[in-house]
């Protein structure tokens, strides 16, 4: 029978046998210490007609335990009424995900709406929509995840759609960009909702790019509905020599100062948006140099990160 000291001994030597040999597990892992791959998911803007059938099926799709976290992109159609009646119906859906849920606002929700007199009401009804979506500092969801909101700035309180957080290494944000042009009107005179947030979202690119470079972050994920097309800016003597387009491009300001920040920060940025993909077309991520760029439609999808991989991200259906 072994003796009690023998015993003892064997226990701490076993003790400090797992104590160091737990951190290089997580080493072999992706190569550093603690760092582990997670995922998230993201919901395209999937109110192709009426309804919330799709987006009841999405939420099922990125259900899994897994999962970090899910944004969705919209809550309604454009033809579906733009009552409190309907976006509390669509908020009290959302917040019982098993997921923690962030919500990017479309297009639909808000830029085309009017009143009873045929009135544009968009900016009364994005602001309903911040009250009701994005008045808490968490996110939606029966498991919450913590938020910093734009809003918490003095000079940008309204903007409390923007938000972002960290996982593992990556910093990761929404951006309201609608996807009709950034809701660029063509009308005479000031355009003062597009105007307002432009500066608003070039102060929070600013400050998300700065943050990231003091975290030393892998990377930044911006979720957007609208099609920055981050790729399609010139670069060079091309930049010069290009003609001025014959519409304004809403989304030209963004895309430029996206790709001088980008061109600063030593890690990756991904932009994932809810473009139409075309027919018969799935999700794939493109890369030029730092800057991915990734349409979803109206499709949900699943990205795995693995810090420290040269492959940082991966998609795939949530279906799959």
């Amino acid at each position: 029978m072994p003796r009690p000291r023998f015993v003892l001994a064997a226990a701490l030597c076993a003790l400090q046998w797992s104590l160091l040999w737990a951190p290089l597990q997580a080493v072999a892992h992706d190569g550093r210490e603690g760092q582990y791959a997670h995922r998230f998911g993201v919901i395209g803007h999937s109110f192709g007609k009426p309804g919330e059938d799709e987006l009841k099926k999405a939420l099922a799709q990125t259900s899994d335990k897994s999962l970090s976290f899910v944004v969705v992109t919209g809550i309604k159609a454009a033809s579906e009424p733009c009552g409190d009646k309907l976006y509390q119906e669509r908020r009290d859906l959302l917040d019982k995900a098993k997921r923690p849920l962030i919500v990017l606002p479309a297009g639909s929700d808000w830029t085309e709406c009017r009143n009873t007199a045929g009135r544009t009401s968009a900016i009364e009804r994005l602001n309903r929509m911040r009250e009701l979506f994005h008045g808490d500092p968490n996110s939606l969801g029966v498991k919450k995840l913590a938020l910093t909101r734009l809003s918490t700035s003095p000079r940008f309180r309204s903007y409390a759609e923007n938000a972002h957080w960290t996982v593992d290494s990556v910093l990761y944000a929404t951006v309201n960009l609608p996807a009709n042009n950034n809701h660029y009107l063509a009308a005479a005179g000031r355009n003062s909702e597009y105007e307002d947030r432009l500066v608003a979202t070039r102060f929070w690119l600013n400050r998300l790019f700065t943050l990231a470079r003091g975290d030393k972050v892998d990377a930044i994920v911006l979720f957007t509905e609208g099609d920055v097309k981050p790729l399609a800016e010139p670069t060079g003597l091309r930049s010069l020599l290009r003609r001025a387009p014959a519409t304004q491009d809403g989304f030209a300001a963004t895309r430029k100062q996206l790709q001088t920040l980008a061109q600063k920060f030593e890690g990756k940025v991904l932009l994932v948006d809810s473009a139409a993909l075309p027919k018969k077309a799935k999700p794939a991520i493109e890369w030029r140099g730092n800057i991915g760029h990734v349409s979803v439609g109206g499709e949900a999808v699943e990205i795995s990160v693995t810090p420290g991989e040269k492959a940082l991200f991966s998609l795939k259906d949530a279906g799959e």
